[in-house]
């Protein structure tokens, strides 16, 4: 597809394009999202490595001009009819076991203070304060606060 098009497709300017394939600009993530449609792709094949999982990407889609700014798509999933949003906290040597979701749900999971196992059938995951898990939940798992204070985590449900 040529620039002009792909800027018709997609309402961004051929300028605009241009300076983006060199790497002289940043762009939105609305935009970025408008030229994936039109190129007939997700935003998470545009930004992602093709050769990284779709669970776990650790993508930068965006940085500001302070070197701290910055948006990364840590992970993704196939999403068809639901997500919630939960945040979770759990005090010292609580636990919650969850039963099977249905098939197609998935979790992710990022721990915001303390430390939390995930107790999985494929065995546990432990995560310190910024770590993230992305994982099936069509089977049996538990929540473990392995910290001496509360353990805070922010859990994404997603089918």
């Amino acid at each position: 597809m040529s620039q002009a098009a792909l800027g018709d497709a997609s309402g961004i300017s051929r300028r605009m394009i241009v300076k983006l394939e060199g790497g002289d600009t940043n762009i939105s993530l609305a935009s970025l999202d408008r030229l994936a449609e039109a190129l007939g792709a997700s935003f998470v094949e545009i930004v992602s490595d093709p050769a990284a999982q779709s669970k776990s990407l650790d993508a930068v889609v965006w940085r500001g001009v302070d070197p701290a700014s910055q948006a990364i798509l840590l992970g993704s999933v196939p999403a068809r009819c639901e997500a919630q949003l939960w945040s979770w906290s759990l005090g010292p040597g609580e636990c919650y076991a969850a039963e099977p979701d249905p098939v197609g749900w998935h979790e992710m999971v990022v721990v915001s203070e303390g430390r939390l196992r995930i107790d999985l059938e494929e065995g546990p995951i432990t995560l310190e304060a910024g770590e993230y898990a992305i994982y099936g939940s069509a089977q049996t798992y538990t929540y473990v606060n392995l910290h001496e204070g509360v353990t805070r985590f922010i859990r994404n449900s997603v089918a």
